[in-house]
C-alpha cells in the first residue's frame, strides 16, 4: 500500500485520534444526559438549539438544519418530545406549507434543569485540560472539517 493518497504519519495520528472521539464522545455525552434527565443528547440539542431562538420557535427546515439532521429524523424525534409536552408544532403564520415548532414551558423547565449536568460533562469530555488557544484552534478545525463535509456532497443527516 504505498501507490496512492496515503496518509502520512502525521495525519494517521491526527485521523486516528479524531476517529476515536468520534466514535466515543456522542456516546459518552448520550449517556449522561439520558442518565440524568432521561432524553437522548440529541434530543437536549433541539430543546437547546429552541430556547436560543426569538418567542423559542423555528420553523421545521430551520431547526433541522440548526441541530444538523434530517427534516424526517427530527419529525420523528419532535413527534416523541411533542408526546412528553416539550415541545408544539403549530402551522406557520407566514405560510400554509411550513409547520414551526416550539419550545412549550414544560419543556423548557426540562432543559433549564439539565444543562448544569450537561456542561459539567461537555467541559469535563471536551474542554478541561484544553488552553484558551487550544480552544480556538478546536473550533477552527472543527469549522473547516463541518466545511468539508458541506462541500463534499457526500454526507447526509438520516440517522
Amino acid at each position: 500500500m504505498t501507490d496512492g493518497p496515503w496518509l502520512d504519519d502525521a495525519e494517521m495520528e491526527a485521523w486516528l485520534a479524531l476517529v476515536g472521539v468520534l466514535l466515543r464522545l456522542g456516546p459518552a455525552l448520550d449517556s449522561q444526559v439520558q442518565g440524568d434527565s432521561g432524553m437522548t443528547h440529541f434530543d437536549y440539542q433541539v430543546l437547546a438549539m429552541l430556547s436560543d431562538v426569538p418567542e423559542r420557535r423555528l420553523p421545521m427546515s430551520e431547526l433541522a438544519v440548526q441541530v444538523n439532521a434530517s427534516l424526517s429524523r427530527l419529525s420523528h424525534v419532535v413527534k416523541k418530545l411533542e408526546a412528553r409536552g416539550w415541545l408544539a408544532r403549530t402551522p406557520s403564520p407566514v405560510s400554509r406549507r411550513v409547520t414551526e415548532c416550539s419550545l412549550t414551558a414544560e419543556g423548557y423547565d426540562v432543559l433549564v434543569a439539565a444543562a448544569p449536568g450537561h456542561v459539567r460533562a461537555v467541559r469535563q469530555l471536551v474542554f478541561d485540560g484544553l488552553a484558551p488557544e487550544q480552544v480556538d484552534q478546536l473550533a477552527a478545525i472543527a469549522g473547516t472539517i463541518r466545511a468539508n463535509l458541506d462541500a463534499s456532497g457526500l454526507t447526509t443527516l438520516e440517522g
